[in-house]
C-alpha cells in the first residue's frame, strides 16, 4: 500500500524547518546548516501512513512524524554544535581521503578506540590521538578496523546512492496484539511505543545485567517511549530463563530486536522458526542482519550520507540521532502491515538503507521561521525495572524462572 497523499504538497524544506532538526544542525550560534534529502518528509509521509491504517480503530494515532525527529532535544536541552553530534558522544574528523565519523557513547568505548589506533590514550579525552591517527588513515581502513573491534566508526559517504525504502504490506490493526521488545535506546522502543499507542500491548524485555542503557538518560524522555508498558527481566545464563524467554517470544504476535543475529541465537531464539510460526519479526541493525557493523543514530546518520554542508563543504551533523527516530517510524509502519496470507514476516531494517532511502533530492532554500523541539506528553507511568516479571508470565501461562 501507498503513503497517502499528504496534507500540503512535498516540500523538504519546509518539513525540515518544521520538524525541529534544522534548529539542531549547524554550528553553535552560527545559522541553521539545510540537510540533503528528504527524511523530514518522508517521516511525515509515514505518520500519515500510520493514521490512516490506525483511523478507524479504537486507538487512532495522531503524530507528526517529521516533529518526532528532533523531540530528544526538547527533554534533554541539546543543542546544535557542528562537527560534535548534539548529545556529544559523537564527532566527525578528517581522515587521509575525507572525513569518519567515531562515536564513543559506551563506557568500553575509550579502550576501543585505543585499540583503534594501537596506542594509549587518554581515556578521559581521547579525541587529539584519535584525530590524529585517523588523519593518516584512509576512511575504508577505519571502517574496515572499527567493524572488528565493535566500534561504532566508519566514513563518510562523500556521494551517497540512494536505496530504495522498504514497502509496508497490507494495513493491519495491531489493537490487542502481544509486542515482545528486546530492543534499546531509541529506534526500537519508538517503534513500540507507536504500537502501543495504536493500542497494542508492548512488554519490554530486558537481562539482568543490560538494561537498556536509555534508562542512565534522560527520564522524561524514557518515560515517553515506554509509559505503559510491562517491565520483565529474564535471565538468559540459566536453563529456566532461557525457557521462558522462548515461550514469551512464541506467544508474541510482533517481536522487536536490535541485536545482531547471533547475540539472540546464544539464548536460543531463532527470527526464522518465529517467523514461521506466524510472527512479525522486526530486525533493527546499523548495516542488516549480514553485517557485522554496529552503529548509533549519529554515526549511522553521517556515515549513509545524511550530512548538511559547511561553508567550506565539510560535514555538519544534522539533527539529534535521526538515524533513530527515522528508523522507528520505519519500523512502525512495516509492523502495522502483514502478508495477505496471514504468514508471518521477518523485516531485515538496515537504519543506514533507511537513511539513504531519503537522499534523493536537495532540501532546498533556507526557510524563513525555523521551528524547535517539541515534547510530547508521556502516556501512562513507567514500569520499575522488571517489575511486571511474575504477572506477565503468570498471564501468559508461561512457569517463571
Amino acid at each position: 500500500m501507498s503513503s497517502p497523499a499528504p496534507v500540503a504538497p512535498s516540500d523538504p524544506a519546509r518539513d525540515w524547518a518544521e520538524s525541529g532538526v534544522l534548529a539542531l544542525t549547524g554550528h553553535p550560534g552560527g545559522p541553521f546548516a539545510m540537510p540533503p534529502g528528504r527524511a523530514a518528509t518522508v517521516a511525515r509521509e509515514l505518520s500519515s501512513w500510520i493514521a490512516e491504517v490506525t483511523a478507524d480503530g479504537p486507538h487512532p494515532v495522531r503524530v507528526d512524524g517529521a516533529r518526532l525527529l528532533s523531540e530528544r532535544a526538547a527533554f534533554t536541552g541539546h543543542r546544535r554544535r557542528g562537527r560534535i553530534s548534539v548529545g556529544g558522544s559523537c564527532r566527525l574528523l578528517p581522515t587521509a581521503d575525507g572525513w569518519a565519523a567515531v562515536s564513543c557513547a559506551r563506557p568500553d568505548d575509550p579502550s576501543l578506540l585505543g585499540a583503534l589506533i594501537s596506542a594509549n590514550i587518554d581515556e578521559a579525552d581521547p579525541w587529539p590521538a584519535v584525530g590524529d591517527w585517523l588523519r593518516a588513515h584512509p576512511g575504508a581502513e577505519v571502517g574496515e578496523r572499527a567493524e572488528l573491534l565493535g566500534i561504532a566508526a566508519a566514513p563518510v559517504q562523500a556521494d551517497p546512492i540512494p536505496t530504495p525504502p522498504l514497502e509496508p504490506l497490507t494495513p493491519r490493526a495491531v489493537d490487542g496484539l502481544l509486542v515482545v521488545d528486546f530492543s534499546a535506546l531509541w529506534a526500537g522502543p519508538l517503534c513500540a511505543h507507536l504500537l502501543g499507542l495504536a493500542g497494542a500491548r508492548v512488554v519490554k524485555v530486558e537481562t539482568p545485567s543490560r538494561p537498556d542503557g536509555a534508562r542512565r538518560g534522560n527520564a522524561d524522555f524514557y518515560a515517553l517511549l515506554h509509559g505503559g508498558h510491562s517491565s520483565v527481566v529474564l535471565d538468559p545464563g540459566t536453563e529456566d530463563g532461557r525457557r521462558a524467554l522462548a515461550e514469551l517470544v512464541d506467544r508474541a504476535d510482533i517481536v522487536i530486536e536490535a541485536s545482531r543475529p547471533r547475540a539472540l541465537e546464544r539464548f536460543g531464539l531463532s527470527a526464522d522458526a518465529a517467523v514461521a510460526d506466524g510472527t512479525t519479526w522486526i530486525s533493527i541493525t546499523a548495516d542488516g542482519r549480514a553485517s557485522g557493523r554496529i552503529g548509533f543514530g549519529d554515526d549511522i546518520a553521517a556515515t549513509a550520507g545524511l550530512v548538511a554542508r559547511d561553508t567550506d563543504d565539510s560535514p555538519l551533523f544534522v539533527g539529534d540521532a535521526i538515524a533513530d527516530p527515522l528508523t522507528g517510524l520505519t519500523a512502525a509502519a512495516l509492523a502495522l502491515s502483514a502478508p495477505a496470507d496471514g504468514c508471518g514476516k521477518l523485516w531485515d531494517i538496515s537504519m543506514s538503507a533507511v537513511v539513504a532511502s531519503t537522499l534523493t533530492a536537495e532540501g532546498g532554500s533556507m526557510p524563513d521561521a525555523v521551528a524547535v523541539p517539541e515534547r510530547r506528553t508521556a502516556r501512562g507511568p513507567v514500569a520499575e525495572f522488571g517489575e511486571n516479571t511474575t504477572d506477565i508470565l503468570r498471564g501468559l501461562g508461561i512457569r517463571a524462572p
